[in-house]
């Protein structure tokens, strides 16, 4: 057998992903690209890897098992690389980290000189929605976590980066007056939210509560991305962070309405369970927060204030 890393990688994220597609945006690499090196990596077995029933993809026993080495190989490898930079007096290792989706503007302005500085570090970023995010630090599954609300149910520890605003915005292809009464606004527009589950959309759902709102017209979308682009195309209008658009109002594509009691604004924190061991990379990685925060602010944040 003369099987390469490589095609022991990409048979792994199949495996994790059972389709090709998706392996193949999660590796960057086109699905031509990971199907070649899958079908050269199975003419070295006599025993299926896959097979596909319908149009579905399956990790055949055999297939399981091989890719269950293929992980152990992976990480044995991984490790020698880290001990030879170790040796060097590198710093090296893992960062886990769960952010919330919107927290996409935020967190790599973070982590940029950061990762530039030790390039023996392995970023794992994953984003997504609040729900799963607390999901994945409760398991212990990520050294630290992005949020925009922090969880009422876990014992923390938090470092603020960063003020979040959420501002009601819609296209620009309306005019609306400066004295807009709070309490019909909802009653007349339609209000785009995000998917349950997502920190904005709670946040949303409170200030409602709070000032006692009746919302006649809403519609629910699955990303902030696509909340935007709807409010642009004028379909509705949202209450959005506004980390988020920042082009969009440069542009003049949104703007801010004016109403009474908004912006509602919360922090940006990076939060981690009380009893957590830190890693020597994750414990290097709040070190360099704590003495960089403000300058990172004022470097990558400072159009912020006018707002």
């Amino acid at each position: 057998m003369n099987y390469t890393l490589n095609q022991l990688q990409i048979f792994l994220k199949i495996a994790q992903t059972k389709s090709i597609t998706k392996a193949s945006e999660e590796l960057h690499l086109t699905q031509p690209a990971v199907s070649i090196q899958l079908k050269n990596f199975q003419n070295q077995f006599e025993i299926p890897l896959t097979e596909v029933i319908g149009r579905k993809l399956y990790i055949t026993d055999f297939g399981l098992e091989i890719a269950e080495a293929a992980e152990n190989i992976i990480n044995q490898i991984s490790a020698i690389n880290y001990k030879t930079l170790a040796f060097k007096g590198k710093l090296t290792g893992k960062l886990k980290i769960s952010v919330v989706s919107t927290g996409k503007y935020v967190m790599p302005y973070f982590l940029s000189d950061f990762m530039k500085q030790h390039s023996g570090i392995d970023l794992m970023m994953d984003v997504t929605n609040k729900n799963k995010v607390i999901e994945s630090l409760e398991n212990n599954e990520v050294d630290l976590a992005l949020v925009s609300i922090l969880p009422t149910n876990l014992n923390i520890d938090k470092l603020d980066l960063l003020q979040n605003k959420l501002y009601l915005v819609g296209s620009t292809m309306t005019t609306f007056k400066t004295d807009i009464n709070i309490k019909n606004i909802f009653t007349d527009i339609p209000l785009i939210f995000r998917e349950k589950g997502s920190g904005t959309r709670q946040t949303m759902e409170r200030f409602i509560e709070r000032h006692q709102l009746s919302v006649s017209k809403k519609m629910e979308l699955t990303s902030n991305e696509a909340v935007k682009q709807a409010v642009i195309a004028g379909l509705g209008y949202s209450i959005m962070p506004l980390i988020g658009i920042r082009n969009e109002l440069k542009n003049q594509q949104l703007q801010i309405i004016p109403i009474k009691g908004l912006p509602i604004k919360t922090n940006w924190s990076l939060i981690w369970l009380k009893s957590k061991k830190h890693s020597p990379v994750s414990l290097e990685f709040l070190n360099y927060l704590k003495s960089k925060n403000s300058a990172i602010v004022n470097e990558h944040f400072s159009w912020y204030e006018k707002y």
